[in-house]
């Protein structure tokens, strides 16, 4: 493996082992609030608040680096051509090569865009769009913890 891509690589996994943790203290100090509603979250403190946006952001960070970052990278290591391939299509041979569920993950960008709404004036589509991403960060933590294994597996990389 080359030296430049090898680090870059394992930097990316480095960084997404961050954001997990993150992710798990974060689902961990929110759990007293789930199942959260309108009124529980009207009532939130600044700590509380600050759980919510660690947990929005790292979600958000991980599945950046995973998509952007170490899918490409898992078919540039295996000698694929991906200058020419849109996402979908990196998705697409990702679900070929049993690394990836391709409907899961849109599913998860879908319950992520929705969190751009965080800040609206719809609170309870606020609190909706907090439980869905509370619930589903396992669903990330396990992709994250699938392709770090297979990397591991077919690059020999340690973790």
């Amino acid at each position: 493996m080359n030296f430049d891509i090898e680090t870059s690589f394992k930097e990316k996994f480095y960084e997404c082992k961050k954001h997990v943790e993150k992710i798990t203290v974060s689902r961990k100090y929110l759990s007293k609030h789930m199942l959260l509603t309108v009124e529980t979250y009207s009532n939130l403190n600044d700590i509380d608040m600050s759980f919510i946006d660690q947990l929005i952001f790292r979600y958000s960070k991980l599945q950046d680096t995973l998509g952007e970052k170490i899918f490409p990278s898992i078919l540039i290591l295996s000698k694929e051509d991906v200058k020419r391939k849109t996402f979908i299509d990196i998705l697409n041979r990702l679900e070929e090569l049993e690394i990836v569920d391709k409907n899961e993950w849109l599913k998860l960008t879908e319950i992520r865009n929705e969190i751009a709404h965080e800040y609206s004036f719809n609170t309870a589509e606020v609190v909706e769009s907090i439980v869905n991403v509370y619930n589903v960060c396992k669903d990330l933590v396990k992709i994250n913890d699938e392709v770090n294994s297979f990397c591991q597996e077919k690059f020999f990389m340690p973790s």
